[in-house]
This record gives C-alpha cells, sequence and structure tokens, in this order.
C-alpha cells in the first residue's frame, strides 16, 4: 500500500573529500535518509571499509528523509538536487577532566606532553597528560584572561626539563613574559616573571603573539603592539605610592632582580569600547572585535585601522581566524556565532550566522586548511562542533562537566583535542576533524591544583 506514494527524486552528487563519484545522476527513493544515502555513496565507491557521510542540502545537513526536506523547501519531484556528501563527525569522547578550586579562563593543548590553564586566582598550571599538576605559577594578582606560548623561545636540557617562554594578560591591568620551566620526572617546576607590560587603564582582555611581537586589548579600548625583548631597565616608572609602600615594608630588591617595566611600541586605537579580543592575522596585519560591535582590521607596522565590519547590536565576546585569514567566526551576545568575511568591508561580510541556545563565549577553528569545522563553547555549559557549510543545527554536542550547566569560558582545538575551560575547572575531549592526531592521555585518578 505505502508502495504506492513511494516516489524517486532526481539527485546529483559533489564532495570536497578524497572519494568523489563520477559524474552522474541517481534516483534515489524519497522515504531515504542519511543512512540510506551513506550506504549507497559507500556502495558506489567500492570501498572497503565503510566511511559514514553526512548529507548537505542548500547549506544545511539533512536530518530527515528526502520526501520531508523537499515538502519543507517547496522542492519538486522533477528538480534535480545537488548533494554534497562529507565524512561524518563521530560523536566526541571526553577522555579526562582536571578540576581546578577557581574557574579556568584560558586553556591550551598546543603542548604535545602537557596542557596549560590560566585560572581566575593568577595562576597559571601546567598538567602531564597523567594528569599530574606539574606547575603552580603565581603570576597575577587578578584573574589571567588569556596567555600564549613563544614558540621560538623554547629549550630543552639534557635531563628533559623543558623550558618556554609564556606571555599572560590579567585583569590587574597588565600583561607579562615569564619563563616557565616543566620538569622531567623528578626534577621542580619553576617559573620567574621577566618584564610586565604597561599600557592599559582597565582589565587586559587578550594577548596575542607571532615571532618576537605581541598584541594586547583591553576593556579601555586600546590595542598595544610590543616586542618580546627584555630591557635592561625600567621602561615605564613605578608609581611613587607603591615604591613608598614598599620602602615601609621592606628593603627594595635590587634592581636586576624585578621584572622589567615595559612600554608598548606603538598604540593602535579605533575602537569605541571594550576590546574583547586581537588576533595576528599575518606578519604585519591582525583583527580584533568588541564590544562596540564591530570587527576591525589593523595594518600594524602603521598603526591604522584599515577595515571595519560593522554589526547592529553585536557585543562580540571573542572570535577565532580560519586558517587561511580570509574569514571571521565571532560570538556575540546575541547568542550568534557570525561568519565574516574579511576582505568585505560592508555588512555583506556576514557570510553565515550560527544561532545558540544560550550565549556563546567562546570560539576555536580547527587548524586543518581542509577542515569546515568550529567548536564554540557557551553559558549554559554546552561544547558545540559546527561545520560552517550547515548553519541551522550543530554537528556534535557534548556538555563539559557531566552537563551540570556550569559556564564554559575557554576552548582550545589543536590536532583531534578540544580542551575546555570554565567554571568546572578543564575537561578534555577528542574531537574528530583536528588536523592529525592528538596525545593519548592516561586516565587515571585526578589531581586538584593546591592554590
Amino acid at each position: 500500500m505505502n508502495n504506492e506514494t513511494t516516489t524517486n527524486q532526481p539527485v546529483s552528487f559533489t564532495t570536497q573529500t578524497q572519494y568523489p563519484l563520477p559524474s552522474q545522476k541517481f534516483m534515489i527513493p524519497t522515504t531515504w535518509r542519511r543512512y540510506h544515502l551513506s550506504q549507497l555513496v559507500n556502495k558506489a565507491l567500492g570501498l572497503e571499509k565503510s566511511i559514514p557521510f553526512d548529507f548537505l542540502v542548500r547549506g544545511e545537513i539533512l536530518r530527515s528523509t528526502l520526501a520531508e526536506w523537499c515538502a519543507e523547501h517547496g522542492v519538486g519531484e522533477e528538480e534535480t538536487l545537488e548533494i554534497e556528501y562529507i565524512e561524518s563527525v563521530l560523536p566526541p569522547q571526553k577522555m579526562s577532566e582536571f578540576p581546578h578550586e577557581s574557574w579556568v579562563s584560558s586553556v591550551s593543548c598546543g603542548l604535545s606532553s602537557h596542557f596549560l590553564t590560566g585560572a581566575y586566582d593568577g595562576y597559571l598550571r601546567a598538567f602531564d597528560l597523567s594528569q599530574n599538576v606539574i606547575l603552580n605559577a603565581p603570576l597575577h594578582t587578578a584573574p589571567i584572561t588569556s596567555f600564549a606560548i613563544l614558540p621560538s623561545e623554547n629549550t630543552t636540557d639534557m635531563d628533559g626539563n623543558s623550558t618556554y617562554t609564556v606571555v599572560t594578560a590579567s585583569h590587574d591591568l597588565t600583561a607579562q613574559i615569564s619563563e616557565i620551566t616543566l620538569p622531567a620526572i623528578g626534577s621542580a617546576s619553576s617559573s620567574k616573571v621577566l618584564a610586565s607590560l604597561h599600557l592599559h587603564t582597565a582589565p587586559v582582555s587578550s594577548i596575542a603573539a607571532r615571532g618576537t611581537q605581541l598584541l594586547t586589548s583591553s576593556w579601555d579600548g586600546l590595542i598595544g603592539l610590543w616586542d618580546t625583548s627584555i630591557p635592561a631597565s625600567d621602561e615605564v616608572p613605578e608609581p611613587e605610592s607603591v615604591g613608598a609602600e614598599r620602602k615601609k615594608r621592606r628593603k627594595i630588591q635590587k634592581d636586576e632582580a624585578k621584572p622589567k617595566r615595559k612600554a608598548p611600541v606603538s598604540v593602535l586605537k579605533s575602537h569605541m569600547g571594550r576590546v574583547s579580543k586581537v588576533s595576528w592575522t599575518s606578519a604585519s596585519t591582525a583583527a580584533s572585535c568588541g564590544f562596540d560591535s564591530t570587527v576591525r582590521l589593523w595594518d600594524v607596522e602603521n598603526s591604522l585601522c584599515t577595515r571595519t565590519i560593522s554589526a547592529s547590536e553585536k557585543p562580540f565576546l571573542d572570535f577565532a581566524i580560519t586558517p587561511n585569514g580570509q574569514s571571521a567566526l565571532a560570538v556575540s551576545t546575541d547568542r550568534s556565532m557570525t561568519m565574516y568575511d574579511l576582505r568585505i568591508t560592508d555588512l555583506s561580510a556576514a557570510t553565515a550566522s550560527f544561532m545558540h541556545p544560550a550565549t556563546p563565549s567562546c570560539v576555536a577553528v580547527s587548524q586543518d586548511p581542509a577542515s569546515h569545522q568550529v567548536v564554540t563553547g557557551a553559558y549554559d555549559g554546552v561544547v558545540r562542533v559546527w561545520d560552517v557549510r550547515s548553519t541551522k543545527a550543530a554537528v556534535a554536542v557534548f556538555k563539559a562537566w557531566g552537563g551540570d550547566g556550569k559556564k564554559v569560558l575557554s576552548v582550545d582545538w589543536q590536532r583531534d583535542v578540544v580542551a575546555v575551560g570554565g567554571e568546572g575547572g578543564m575537561d578534555v575531549w577528542k574531537v574528530q576533524g583536528g588536523a592529525g592526531a592528538g596525545p593519548e592521555i592516561q586516565v587515571n585518578n585526578v589531581k586538584k591544583p593546591s592554590a
């Protein structure tokens, strides 16, 4: 009886994967769903091992039967649908958790053998892959908002101890250049602040490193450009009151033992409100976003704002640049993530929008140039994986810290590992779609960091 209502839809398949089909037209039963289409593609390809595929129809992933999709979009039986198939994202798998006594505002899984966190208690921490806390560095007197590792300043000695230069930004109105040593087994960790960066009169919201240059952004609306050299003497004088109090308390340390106070190379001015994030886009250009509902591009060498993308009532909290440098994905308090073409200056720069049930606080992109995936964390405690070719719904969703609704404040995506930071500490998940394989993490008894 049901066979009388069964119809076929003409379909042609395209793909950007390494598994292309010859150009041809298929007559597909409209009762078919994703699973049936995936079976067809696998059979047509003659693959020895079956690969699960998802299917994009006019920019959205097929979640229903073809008949239901065609009825919803007013597509007739004679119209040929062009369907793109992509490799399915496997369900994310939780690998480990790293509890903290304080909220985690910044995370990094960029090192092959360690995870780093910056927290509201002003500490930078490092964990090995067995979840042991190997570094507790009290670098700031207020929450750390952001940190980065200088790739050109890292060394490993004969005993296996690794030394890194790390830059941090904080609510204490400063950024810092510090040296940390992550020990081999049986050794002790260490940290030392080499220089403090003084410009901002409000919390420093982010810091970005490229080569020997740094950028800082702040709630005071300014962006600072810095070099990474450590000056022989202070470039910015200490406030007199601070110096007087220090003299009363104890004898002043020798000048060479104190972190040097650095001044910026230049200041980038254009934002009309808080700057939430700044990031390098090339050796001489940068991008920023802020509470003034703008994404701005900068000629860093000449301290000039070269382009301004203005949005309507979209205070931006964070953004990420795609690997090709042509687009930015910015998350806003209006519960959206918007994709902007950085080559266009007007409102048409917005090429896609992705809505969230709660405010998305942070975003990270896969560093694989061939990937179309991005991950967001939100104030509802949910992390979502999106394919930028499909705006209707996330392709994968997982809840951090057991799904108790604690806010996600930071995400980082390196290889196939996503680190999630927030109210619950740090979670580490395996998410398909990054570039290459991630580190193997031993799950054992979790050790809490001491303050």
